[in-house]
């Protein structure tokens, strides 16, 4: 199959929790499942940790500190061949809050 004929869209998915995001890719592969619409995905992306370093005690015990961490997770999906019929279902995906995402039409 020549993937260069067809229209791509790429939904790109961003939480810091791992549950909020995999809830999110069940309700974009329900929603289109029904549609003619090729997909790929989802492809998961590696998870990024951001590490903070605190001081218990500014003034005292220097050597007292605290480490807390951000984990970004990402997916992305690519949609191929979408017809009318399939951008009405795609319109109407509800994401659970606390996912950012983002939509690239190649």
């Amino acid at each position: 199959m020549d993937m260069k004929k067809y229209k791509k869209i790429r939904l790109s998915l961003q939480s810091y929790s791992k549950d909020l995001i995999n809830v999110g890719c069940e309700k974009i592969e329900d929603s289109l499942k029904d549609a003619e619409v090729l997909i790929r995905g989802p492809i998961y992306l590696p998870t990024k940790r951001r590490i903070y370093c605190v001081l218990r005690s500014p003034h005292v015990d220097k050597k007292s500190r605290e480490h807390l961490e951000i984990r970004t997770y990402k997916r992305f999906y690519d949609i191929f061949d979408l017809s009318q019929n399939g951008i009405d279902p795609f319109l109407q995906i509800q994401v659970p809050c606390g996912i950012s995402f983002n939509i690239n039409v190649n």
